[in-house]
């Protein structure tokens, strides 16, 4: 588009299970030369909120990293209800699940070939039960995608440090949920790397666990510190960076688990000219721990908690995977079930009237790397938040904008969402682009009262 061409855009919200959320993807070109999302990167981004499950022989152990030594029959949920899971999640305005199909302990949530440390050596459904499968199709009854976890650390398996026969091993493990469960939607990789049964320590082979999700699951995003999809945001606060680029250098973090200067702050914030596409995840707990404790049931996250994790998670451009995990019994605890619904319906009513939607805006460009928007609200109002949204299958651009007497802020992406002081009365927003690291397209403004 032309510096000195003005265009008039028409403003818009497309409210999905009624929080404040992005709008329809616009057919256009991506900017040369910028990296942008595949389509499963950005769906991905579009859903926004997913549910962790942290369920398994912890649970049992009251205990949140397992030794491997553990007794398969203390596996016993004497209720379990994978379908409440889901339509927990449902109701909490979630798109997704990603459940700890065999966490650092080595104990399968699956009967697996590969060792008898799972459900199949149980007393639960006699031996016979498959949890990953009633998981899956739970997601699937209610209507949402499906993610597993397979940790890479494996506390039990005396193959663990012998690292070509434990990683054909875990190829194995991996090749077992990849094809026998259906489409799965992102596979959730750590760089968990502690000692094994025999005192040695694993080398991992990265890109053949990579390239084996490419050929099995082509449909689903890799999540781990170094992607190679979805990145690691750098904390388990549920809090993304800002700036927080969306596009980083690969260079950088090579494999997951890396430690060293600069790690953090790369998965932290990304990198404004990175050559790939890698958004961060951001990743937390409803509670203190990541599998469940009787003893924090009354320090579970409140409502007003969970809505400022939205806010500083999807609202800075990031994607909120919050931890809700069930109790022995096999169900979510009631208390962490109301404050799903209960973030829902506060966000709902946050957003329930889009006061910029149907509104002209006009678009200006002054330079080749600035541009103005203005939207007439027809009427003065006192807005509460604002939300700004890049249209990112053309990739990400905004460096810093300016709201004209509301706010600042640094990166916008998928969505940057401000809350604003009470003042007086405005009828008119005006967003600055003050800088960007290319050609800034036109963004969506949504204003809520």
């Amino acid at each position: 588009m032309n510096v000195s061409r003005r265009a008039v855009l028409q403003s818009g919200a497309l409210a999905l299970a009624g929080a404040c959320l992005p709008s329809a993807a616009r057919a256009m070109p991506a900017q040369a030369g910028r990296p942008r999302p595949s389509a499963a990167q950005l769906a991905w981004q579009r859903e926004e909120l997913a549910l962790f499950i942290h369920f398994g022989i912890n649970t049992f152990t009251n205990r949140e990293w397992g030794d491997g030594r553990e007794v398969p029959a203390l596996f016993a949920p004497s209720r379990l209800d994978t379908r409440q899971w889901a339509r927990a999640a449902k109701a909490g305005g979630f798109r997704a699940m990603v459940l700890t199909a065999k966490h650092h302990d080595g104990f399968c949530l699956w009967p697996t070939r590969t060792t008898r440390h799972s459900v199949a050596s149980s007393p639960w459904r006699g031996g016979e039960g498959d949890l990953v499968r009633e998981f899956v199709d739970a997601c699937r009854t209610e209507g949402l995608k499906a993610g597993l976890y397979l940790s890479p650390w494996d506390r039990n398996n005396p193959h663990y440090g012998d690292s070509p026969r434990y990683n054909d091993l875990y190829a194995e493990q991996l090749t077992e949920l990849l094809t026998n469960y259906g489409p799965l939607s992102e596979v959730w990789f750590d760089g968990a790397n502690g000692e094994g049964p025999n005192g040695k320590r694993q080398v991992y082979d990265w890109p053949r666990v990579w390239a084996l999700v490419r050929t099995l699951q082509p449909g689903a995003v890799m999540f781990s510190d170094a992607g190679p999809d979805v990145r690691w945001c750098g904390n388990e606060t549920g809090s993304a960076g800002d700036p927080n680029w969306s596009t980083v250098d690969p260079s950088v973090v090579t494999a997951p688990g890396m430690s060293g200067p600069g790690i953090i702050e790369a998965l932290q914030h990304g990198h404004p000219h990175g050559t790939v596409w890698r958004p961060a995840e951001a990743d937390t707990s409803i509670r203190p721990g990541w599998f469940y404790h009787p003893a924090e049931d009354a320090r579970v996250k409140s409502i007003d908690t969970l809505v400022e994790l939205y806010l500083r998670s999807v609202g800075r451009n990031s994607k909120l995977l919050l931890n809700v995990p069930p109790t022995p019994h096999g169900v979510l605890y009631a208390t962490d079930v109301s404050n799903l619904a209960g973030m829902h319906d506060r966000l709902r009513a946050m957003c329930a009237e889009d006061l910029a939607e149907g509104r002209r805006v006009s678009w200006t460009r002054p330079g080749p790397h600035t541009a103005v928007a203005r939207v007439d609200l027809g009427r003065a109002v006192r807005p509460s938040f604002l939300r700004l949204e890049e249209p990112i299958e053309r990739g990400q651009t905004v460096a810093r904008y300016s709201v004209a007497g509301l706010s600042r802020g640094t990166t916008i992406g998928h969505a940057k969402i401000d809350r604003i002081r009470p003042g007086p009365p405005v009828r008119y927003i005006d967003v600055t682009i003050e800088d960007a690291v290319a050609a800034p397209d036109p963004i969506r403004i949504k204003v809520f009262a």
